[in-house]
């Protein structure tokens, strides 16, 4: 099979953001979030749950003595780690920071048997159970991580030690693993692995890797269940007896096989770690008959199963999608996690077809979950992003213990710390993309790119005013006139659109393509491109499936989600309903939570002061009438909200 004619993404050292919004988060990564992480790994963050994940790497070397300590997954923690450091090293020396990379990759080095086997809860913890239980213990799962980390830190530095540990990891797999007689038919409960070795091979060009990830996609969900297989010959030991992980096969989407998946099923990080390695097979190989498995739930996931925020995920038990519309704002798992590995998806659909709906998805994601899964010191996070809270409900009603209504120091259970500061130091892989002479525009965030275009050098500065204004402008610069296709994306929130090349007009009609409009010209030095995207404030309405929606809108202007947060407006949002007037007053402030634009709606809440009068102690009245007081909501971006305090938070509100 050919692979598919697609679009790649930029080295990041090709690539230099420069924008007001986005370098701050950058820069924010680089001198706290890494940092913190790197001391919260090593236990030395008062008050935060321990992690030992160095102490175990350390124990499994031989250099430290004691017992493993942490979830099976912990490595997998560190791995993340090391790969947001080596985005951070490709994009800016850091001597201090590439030397303490280098001693954490030589204790891995050290800790990896002679077979290319890595892995410190078995080593430490059960020596003679590796490979017995798939379904639960995230071996492969923790070998992507490490594989994907090895790509990064080989990319950014040239270092092949950790290279050469993740070849030796994936020859220990690949030997383990696969139709042959004497190994293994089956596959990982947690998907990671497949989308890291498709990584290993663009990287090393061995095909074995490209075929073992092909090789672990079609193996879920056939017939007999391998995770049942796995059960009865270790007797019935489970190490979660509290998830069914064996035999609620829907839980790691093994209930079909991949090919035949109709809809995203069970635990939603792992839906969207497996699409992603299918588009990856999909792209190298032309399997377009795995390329539409990932349209599908691809389709279904943002028509039907998608928060506005980005987020998916609606279940807290198994962390899992539910069915089609069931979208609950109060108990909403939405993990960080799972926004993240939606981008990781659209990026990669985005590769294969360039539509701009999944740019479109990217951003959403982007804007709104990702970025509020941190706070804005860079040291507390959600792990899951509710769309409406109430506190003193959180503490009572054990439906909602999941969700915590102020960020948190650190997890047990810490993938999403380590995986939005690996998405965020990446952050230039997602703007622009490349196919042939065409310039794809994805993301509007200010950078400067330089590329190579039939020999020819070409700069492109873009600066951009997101998320606050859709004023976007473009500088090209070229060693001589050089022609080629600047392809700028019309996002679904923008229903005005101005575009100018050397000033002059463009009439947009026949240019655009499936979201995209395309500029083709021959390009000299300081020609310049100007686009307005007109960021309206749009009162968005949920499907009427969606039964917590109804009757309620949400404030969205440009890639922002908007929502109340108590501290403005009081407590008791749910008492607050908009006027049916389409009103609203769009104001920047300067020194709120680090400049942010608020919106405030003309408003209508329920009067409170003469309720014990009214009310007493009954809880229901009869053909009772509330008497109503005129007020202005504010309205702020929901990534921003938790930074105050604790407090009601929603992001859905009634309209009159």
């Amino acid at each position: 099979m050919a692979n598919l004619s697609i679009s790649r993404p930029f080295p990041l050292k090709n690539v230099r953001i420069t924008d007001d919004f986005w370098s701050a988060y950058i820069r924010l990564v680089r001198n706290v979030v890494v940092p913190y992480q790197w001391e919260a790994l090593n236990d030395r963050i008062e008050g935060a749950e321990p992690s030992h994940a160095m102490k175990n790497f350390k124990i499994s070397a031989g250099l430290e003595q004691g017992e493993f300590y942490g979830m099976v997954f912990q490595d997998s923690d560190v791995a993340k780690w090391l790969e947001a450091v080596s985005y951070l090293l490709e994009t800016g020396q850091d001597p201090e920071l590439e030397r303490l990379a280098d001693e954490v990759i030589t204790i891995i080095a050290k800790a990896q048997h002679k077979d290319g086997y890595l892995n410190t809860y078995f080593t430490l913890k059960e020596p003679n159970g590796r490979w017995t239980n798939l379904a639960e213990c995230h071996e492969l799962y923790c070998a992507g991580h490490l594989i994907e980390a090895a790509v990064a830190y080989y990319k950014a530095t040239g270092k092949r030690t950790i290279l050469d540990v993740a070849c030796r990891l994936a020859d220990c797999v690949n030997e383990v693993f696969g139709p042959g007689e004497g190994q293994i038919h089956g596959y990982d409960g947690h998907q990671e692995i497949e989308l890291a070795l498709v990584k290993l091979y663009q990287t090393t060009n061995n095909d074995n890797y490209l075929r073992l990830s092909l090789y672990f996609l079609d193996e879920r969900g056939k017939e007999p269940s391998f995770f049942e297989q796995e059960l009865h010959r270790r007797n019935g030991q489970v190490h979660f007896p509290d998830l069914d992980m064996v035999h609620d096969r829907t839980y790691n989407q093994a209930h079909l096989p991949v090919r035949l998946q109709q809809t995203a099923e069970g635990h939603a990080v792992r839906v969207v770690y497996m699409c992603s390695g299918m588009a990856d097979v999909a792209a190298e190989t032309g399997d377009q008959e795995l390329l539409e498995a990932c349209r599908r739930l691809w389709t279904n996931i943002v028509s039907k199963r998608m928060y506005i925020t980005g987020a998916i995920g609606s279940m807290a038990q198994g962390e899992s999608f539910t069915l089609d519309y069931d979208l609950p704002n109060d108990t909403a798992y939405a993990e960080t996690c799972a926004s993240i590995g939606l981008i990781f998806f659209a990026q990669r659909m985005l590769q294969m077809e360039a539509k701009s709906e999944y740019a479109d998805i990217m951003e959403q994601a982007l804007y709104n979950t990702v970025i509020s899964g941190m706070s804005q010191d860079g040291k507390r996070f959600f792990y899951v992003n509710p769309l409406e809270v109430w506190p003193d409900a959180i503490l009572k009603n054990h439906h909602m213990s999941h969700v915590k209504p102020v960020r948190q120091g650190w997890f047990g259970c810490a993938c999403c710390p380590p995986n939005i500061a690996r998405l965020l130091a990446s952050l230039g892989q997602y703007i622009y993309t490349s196919q042939g002479n065409t310039v794809y525009t994805n993301l509007y965030i200010g950078s400067q790119i330089t590329l190579d275009i039939e020999g020819q050098q070409v700069s492109i500065d873009q600066h951009s005013e997101f998320p606050w204004n859709g004023n976007v402008r473009f500088i090209i610069q070229v060693t001589e006139k050089t022609t080629f296709t600047l392809a700028l994306r019309i996002p679904k929130w923008c229903t005005e659109t101005k575009l100018t090349v050397q000033g002059i007009p463009v009439q947009l009609d026949e240019q655009v393509r499936d979201g995209y409009v395309y500029i083709t010209r021959e390009w000299q030095s300081n020609d310049s491109v100007e686009l307005n995207l007109h960021m309206q404030v749009s009162r968005m309405k949920g499907h009427p499936h969606v039964r917590e929606t109804i009757g309620k809108v949400a404030l969205q202007c440009g890639p922002l989600v908007y929502c109340l947060e108590e501290t403005d407006n009081g407590a008791g949002l749910h008492q607050i309903v908009l006027e049916p007037q389409d009103e609203h007053r769009k104001q920047f402030d300067h020194e709120l939570l680090g400049g942010i634009q608020t919106i405030s709606v003309p408003a209508k809440r329920i009067r409170s002061d003469d309720w014990e009068q009214k009310w007493g102690e009954h809880l229901y009245i009869a053909n009772a009438s509330h008497e109503w007081e005129t007020i202005n909501a504010t309205f702020i971006p929901y990534y921003a909200w938790a930074n105050r305090g604790q407090g009601e938070m929603s992001v859905w509100v009634k309209e009159k």
